[in-house]
C-alpha cells in the first residue's frame, strides 16, 4: 500500500509552530512596560452573601458583573497582544510592523488607577435594589500582585431578604382602556410570592402596550402606565402592587384606531412626486401608479392590511415581510397617517400608505473565483448571471446562469496534470405564488405565500484521461416558510439525464473492475420526487442553545415503473423508459446541529449526520450522483475529498475519487469557535465518519456495513482560522488523521500529525 506524504505541509506546520511560539514569548512580557507607580488592572469579581434562598443568584451575579467598569485589557491564551503592540508603538522608533499591528489590534492600557470603586459600589447597590434587595450593602477590596505588577478588585455584596409580592391589581376607572387592560392581567407573569423586580415590571408594561396596540391603540405608550407599591399593610417584607394610568395622558393615546383607507404605491421612487398617476381600486385597496408595474391581482394577496381593520403592528410587520419576500422590491415602507376630521371621542381613524421601491428590472452579475480543493484540484471558475425581475408584472424572477470552470491536479504523484473542464447553463424561474391546478386559499399560508420554482439546466464535464459526461436536469416544485424557523421545499417533478461518453481505456478498466460502479453510471434517466424540511433555530444568534435540523427525502422511478408497466428487459437487462435505463431508489438523510453559545463569539458547534439510500426494482445500485462520499472541507477534514471509505476499503488505483462512495453515511463533528482579533476567528475541532455499502461488493473489499462499524470510522483533529466579515467567511482548516480505517487492524490509530491536510473553503462547515 502506498501512502503519499506532503513534505511542504510538514514544513508549513513547523514554521507555523515557530511563529506562534515567538509571538507567545513576546506577548507575555508586557509587565516591563508598566510604569512604576501603576498596576495593570485584571478585572473584578463579585461575591454575594445572602441569608435567604435566591433561585436566580447566578443571573444576578452576571448582571452585577456586567455593570463593572472599566473592562480590563483583552487576553488570548493568557497573553495580551493588543497591549503589547500598543506599548511597542510608543517607542521612539516603533517600526512599521509594530505601528501597523497597533492600528489593527492595539489597546490602551487599563490601570488600577482608572478604577472608581466607590462609583461602582453605588451602581451595584442600585442594581440590587432594582431586583428587590433593598438596604443592601457593598464593599470592595483591592488585590495587588507586586511581582507581576497586576491588580484586581473583589466586590462583596450583602443581600438582605427581598420584598415579595402579595397582591397585583388594577385601579378602577370608567375609561374603556381600563377594561381592555383588565382582560390582560390574568396572563401577567407577575405572581404572588415573586420578588420585587424592576426589569420584570418594565417587561409587564411592554407586554400590556404590545397587546393594546394589537387591539388598535395606535398611540399608546408603555410610559403611560404607572406601578405603585404599598408595603404599609404588612409587617414582613411584602408589598401590594397597583397599576394605573398616569395623570394627563393624552386622549389620542387611549382610544383605538381603525383603518379607513389603504393606498398602495407599487412603483414608488423616492423624490418623485409626479401628479400623473392613475388609481385602480381592487379588493378595497387603492393602487396608485404612473403605469402598471405590478398587477393589483398579483400584489393584493401579499397585503394583509384591509379597510375596516383595527390597527395591528403584527399585521403591518407581516405585510412588510411578505412584500419583501417577493424579490422585486428594494424597500418596503408602510406609513400610517391620522385622519383627525373623521376621529371621534372613542375611535381614531388611520390611512395606511404602502410605498414599494422596486429593484432594477434587469441585472448582470459576474463572479470570478479561484478554486482549490482538498483532492489537489485547483483552477479558475467564472459564473455570469442575468436576472430579469417582475417578468410578467407579477413578481416573477428569471435567473439565467452560465458557468465555466477549469481545474488541474497540481500534485498527487502519477495523477499530476489531470484536468477537467466544466461548462454549464442553468435557468431558474421563481414565481411568487402557488402554481397548482386546484385553487388553494391564501389563508392556508399565514406566514408567507409559497413560491413556485422551475429549473432547467445542462452541463458538460470533461475529465482528461477519463471520460466526458453530458447531463441535463429539470425540476418543478414549491418553496415556502411555515414560520421564521421552518422551511419546506417540495419538488413533485425532478428529472435528470446523463450520458457518459468518450471514456478512456484507463477509465474503462476501472468500470470493468467494479460492475457496481459501471451500473451506477449506466442509469441515465432519473425521475422522481424530493422533499426537504429545515428547522433553523440559529436565526436567534443570541440564544444559548441553538438547534438546526435538515431532513431530505428523495424517491425516484416509481411513477415511471407504473407507466412502463414494470415489463422486464431482455436477458435480465433493466427496464427502459424512452429507450433509456431508469433508476429506481429511495434515499433519506438527516443533518442535526447543536450550538452551545457561551457569548462573546465563543461557541461549541456539533453536528450529527446520517443518510441511507436503497436501490430496488429496476436498479441494483444507486446512481453515482446520488451516492454519499466522505472526507473534505465540509466532512471529515483530516482526509481528502472522496478518499475515505467505503468502510476499510483501500484503493490500489491512483485515481480514487470515483469508487470511494457508498449508499450509507454516518458522521459526527465537534468544534470550539472563538474570536482572535476583530474579523479573525479561530477553531479547534474533531471529526469522525465514513461511508459504507449495505450490499456486498467484491470490487470494494471491506466496504460492507457491519456491526463493528465504530472501528471503521475515520477520525481526525485539527485547528482553523476563519476570516469572518459580516457573515462572509473564508475558512482555512488544518487537520491530521488520528484513526485511518484503510490501515490494517491494529495499526489504525496513527496520530499522524506530521502530515496534516489543509482545507480551504467558503463558509462554516456546520
Amino acid at each position: 500500500m502506498k501512502i503519499n506524504r506532503s513534505r511542504h505541509m510538514r514544513k508549513f506546520s513547523f514554521i507555523y509552530v515557530i511563529v506562534v511560539s515567538i509571538f507567545a514569548l513576546q506577548s507575555c512580557s508586557v509587565e516591563k512596560f508598566i510604569p512604576e507607580d501603576e498596576f495593570l488592572y485584571e478585572g473584578a469579581n463579585v461575591e454575594l452573601d445572602t441569608s435567604s434562598n435566591v433561585d436566580d443568584l447566578k443571573e444576578i451575579r452576571t448582571e452585577l458583573e456586567n455593570v463593572i467598569r472599566p473592562e480590563p485589557n483583552s487576553k488570548i491564551l493568557g497573553m495580551r497582544p493588543g497591549l503589547y503592540f500598543h506599548y511597542k508603538a510608543q517607542r521612539e522608533k516603533p517600526g512599521f510592523i509594530n505601528k501597523f499591528l497597533n492600528d489593527k489590534i492595539g489597546e490602551e492600557p487599563v490601570y488600577l488607577s482608572d478604577v472608581e470603586t466607590v462609583t461602582t459600589q453605588d451602581l451595584l447597590i442600585n442594581r440590587l435594589e432594582n431586583r428587590g434587595f433593598f438596604y443592601s450593602s457593598v464593599n470592595s477590596a483591592v488585590n495587588r500582585d507586586e511581582e507581576d505588577k497586576v491588580a484586581s478588585v473583589t466586590y462583596n455584596a450583602d443581600l438582605p431578604a427581598p420584598y415579595e409580592l402579595e397582591n397585583y391589581q388594577l385601579d378602577n376607572d370608567t375609561l374603556l382602556i381600563y377594561q381592555e387592560i383588565k382582560k390582560l392581567l390574568p396572563e401577567s407573569p407577575l405572581e404572588p410570592g415573586m420578588r420585587f423586580d424592576l426589569p420584570l415590571l418594565k417587561l409587564e408594561r411592554e407586554r400590556i402596550e404590545a397587546s393594546l396596540k394589537e387591539k388598535g391603540y395606535y398611540n399608546f405608550n408603555p410610559g403611560f402606565l404607572l406601578f405603585e407599591a404599598d408595603t404599609n399593610q404588612y409587617d414582613q417584607k411584602q408589598f401590594d402592587l397597583f397599576l394605573r394610568l398616569k395623570n394627563e395622558v393624552p386622549e389620542r393615546g387611549i382610544i383605538p384606531y381603525r383603518i379607513t383607507q389603504v393606498n398602495v404605491y407599487p412603483n414608488y421612487v423616492v423624490g418623485n412626486d409626479s401628479l400623473m398617476r392613475d388609481t385602480v381600486s381592487y379588493e378595497g385597496k387603492n393602487f396608485i401608479r404612473e403605469e402598471e408595474f405590478f398587477k393589483p391581482k398579483r400584489l393584493d394577496p401579499y397585503i394583509l392590511i384591509d379597510e375596516g381593520q383595527n390597527y395591528s403592528p403584527s399585521i403591518s410587520r407581516n405585510t412588510s415581510r411578505r412584500l419583501g419576500s417577493i424579490g422585486a422590491y428594494k424597500f418596503v415602507n408602510i406609513r400610517y397617517d391620522e385622519i383627525d376630521s373623521l376621529s371621534t371621542d372613542s375611535l381614531g381613524v388611520l390611512e395606511a400608505n404602502i410605498f414599494l421601491s422596486p429593484l432594477n428590472k434587469r441585472a448582470i452579475r459576474a463572479e470570478l473565483q479561484g478554486v482549490t480543493k482538498s483532492n489537489n484540484f485547483a483552477g479558475p471558475s467564472l459564473a455570469v448571471t442575468f436576472s430579469n425581475r417582475n417578468l410578467w408584472k407579477g413578481g416573477e424572477t428569471l435567473n439565467i446562469t452560465a458557468n465555466l470552470g477549469y481545474e488541474v491536479q497540481i500534485a498527487g504523484g502519477d495523477n499530476a496534470g489531470l484536468n477537467s473542464i466544466n461548462l454549464g447553463l442553468d435557468a431558474d424561474l421563481m414565481v411568487p405564488r402557488l402554481l397548482f391546478p386546484i385553487d388553494i386559499e391564501d389563508n392556508w399560508f399565514d406566514y408567507s405565500i409559497p413560491k413556485t420554482k422551475i429549473n432547467l439546466g445542462g452541463n458538460y464535464l470533461s475529465r482528461s484521461q477519463l471520460y466526458t459526461l453530458l447531463s441535463a436536469s429539470s425540476s418543478f416544485g414549491y418553496l415556502w416558510n411555515a414560520n421564521r424557523y421552518v422551511t419546506h421545499e417540495l419538488n413533485p417533478i425532478s428529472v435528470s439525464y446523463s450520458q457518459l461518453s468518450k471514456t478512456t481505456e484507463e477509465f474503462e478498466q476501472i468500470l470493468e473492475d467494479n460492475p457496481f460502479l459501471r451500473s451506477s453510471f449506466e442509469q441515465r434517466f432519473i425521475a422522481g420526487l424530493t422533499y426537504s424540511f429545515t428547522y433553523n433555530g440559529m436565526v436567534d444568534e443570541s440564544n444559548t442553545h441553538q438547534f438546526f435540523v435538515n431532513s431530505t427525502l428523495d424517491i425516484a422511478g416509481n411513477t415511471i415503473s407504473l407507466i412502463s408497466g414494470g415489463s422486464s428487459g431482455e436477458g435480465g437487462e433493466p427496464n427502459k423508459f424512452l429507450g433509456m435505463p431508469y433508476a429506481q431508489y429511495a434515499k433519506a438523510d438527516v443533518d442535526f446541529r447543536y450550538h452551545f453559545n457561551f457569548g462573546g463569539e465563543q461557541k461549541i458547534a456539533t453536528r450529527l449526520f446520517a443518510g441511507l439510500g436503497k436501490a430496488y426494482g429496476n436498479s441494483d445500485v444507486m446512481p453515482f450522483p446520488k451516492l454519499y462520499f466522505s472526507g473534505g472541507p465540509y466532512s471529515v477534514r483530516a482526509f481528502r475529498i472522496r478518499s475515505l471509505g467505503p468502510g476499510t476499503y483501500t484503493s490500489e488505483n491512483d485515481i480514487t475519487f470515483f469508487d470511494q462512495t457508498g449508499n450509507l453515511r454516518l458522521e459526527a463533528n465537534i468544534e470550539y469557535r472563538f474570536p482572535i482579533i476583530q474579523f479573525l476567528k479561530g477553531a479547534v475541532f474533531a471529526d469522525a465518519g465514513n461511508v459504507w455499502n449495505t450490499e456486498e461488493d467484491n470490487a470494494l473489499p471491506g466496504g460492507h456495513f457491519e456491526s463493528d462499524f465504530t472501528n471503521e470510522l475515520g477520525i481526525g483533529v485539527g485547528a482553523g482560522l476563519r476570516v469572518d466579515i459580516q457573515n462572509f467567511v473564508i475558512r482555512f482548516d488544518l487537520a491530521a488523521p488520528m484513526h485511518d480505517p484503510s490501515l490494517p487492524e491494529g495499526d489504525r490509530w496513527t496520530y499522524d500529525f506530521g502530515s496534516p491536510i489543509l482545507n480551504f473553503a467558503i463558509g462554516y462547515p456546520f
